[in-house]
């Protein structure tokens, strides 16, 4: 009945923004103890802190307040905090808590580098003037860091669609999980199911894509209360495999073309300009030469005339001075 009901209001709308598979895996045990007991339930995870903080129902501030970890039937008190003081008084399990318990004030308490091995029930019993008392119990559950789910996918292409089942596994196998599948892109022709796979970390969703919409991608949530982890799937590289791989080819034979034409140019500009600078460089050393023979025959021209000159000096006839 729900699965139908979703799968008639997915049909109804063009855009779907999460699909609601959501399968909860728990082993029901704490669950239980919990609803049952009227116990405040407390979350942590693995490696974080948690803080205890008693909720009293007396306007009077406590003379003492007792801590103890375990079951009502066979609890063991950790420490005692009297008002006034600002240590505890340790009486049990010191050696496992001492490092990563602390006692911001009276009435609360705070666990640093949470462990599994924490996980359980912790009373605090308080005392107050007059023999009153009150007793207050938490249930912490530690949840270890989640992995990130992988997903696995089978599909098989026709001319018009394309049939995808998609199993997304949690690596660390665990339970208490919660799993959501969430869409983005899907059109109005999508058919889905959701059911729990074999094991308790495998969940199994079947789509019928259209090919003429291949834009659109399914993210699997797997979170733990404390934590939350995701993987996609493109369903444009699901049902266009080489789409991408073409893309990149043209991307890449543009980029060459593109290479060999700045190399192009680059070279006939180059040949251009070394032709240019020997041209200038024959037409510079001609005009020196010219310049050079010019000189050279200036230089002879007026030898000769010296020479000329001094010989007609040497055969002047002498005339006598007249007295």
């Amino acid at each position: 009945m729900l699965l139908s009901s979703l799968v008639q209001l997915l049909m109804g709308g063009s855009f779907c923004t999460c699909i609601c598979s959501t399968v909860v895996q728990s082993s029901g045990k704490y669950d239980s103890e919990v609803q049952n007991s009227g116990f405040v339930p407390m979350q942590g995870i693995q490696g974080g802190s948690v803080l205890f903080h008693i909720v009293k129902k007396q306007e009077a501030d406590p003379e003492e307040v007792s801590w103890g970890f375990g079951p009502e039937s066979n609890y063991r008190v950790l420490l005692r905090v009297r008002r006034g003081t600002d240590t505890p008084t340790w009486v049990s399990l010191q050696d496992k808590y001492q490092h990563r318990v602390h006692v911001p004030n009276v009435m609360s308490l705070r666990i640093e580098n949470l462990t599994p091995e924490d996980s359980g029930q912790y009373r605090a019993r308080v005392s107050f003037i007059g023999g009153r008392e009150l007793t207050q119990v938490f249930h912490l559950a530690v949840y270890e860091p989640m992995l990130l789910p992988e997903i696995l996918v089978k599909s098989s292409i026709t001319p018009d669609w394309c049939n995808v089942t998609l199993e997304c596994r949690d690596p660390g196998n665990r339970e208490d999980l919660e799993v959501t599948w969430e869409s983005e892109g899907l059109p109005r022709e999508l058919e889905w199911s959701g059911i729990p796979g074999p094991a308790p970390s495998s969940w199994s969703l079947h789509v019928n894509l259209s090919l003429s919409q291949p834009n659109a991608s399914l993210t699997c949530v797997v979170n733990n209360h404390v934590d939350k982890k995701t993987a996609t799937v493109d369903f444009g590289k699901v049902c266009f495999p080489g789409s991408q791989e073409q893309t990149i080819a043209g991307l890449l034979e543009g980029i060459l073309w593109a290479v060999v034409v700045v190399l192009f140019f680059l070279g006939t500009g180059l040949y251009f300009w070394k032709t240019y600078k020997k041209e200038r460089n024959t037409e510079t050393g001609r005009g020196a030469a010219l310049q050079e023979d010019h000189r050279n025959q200036g230089d002879g021209d007026w030898a000769e005339q010296s020479q000329e000159e001094f010989q007609e000096g040497m055969y002047q006839p002498i005339v006598p001075s007249r007295v």
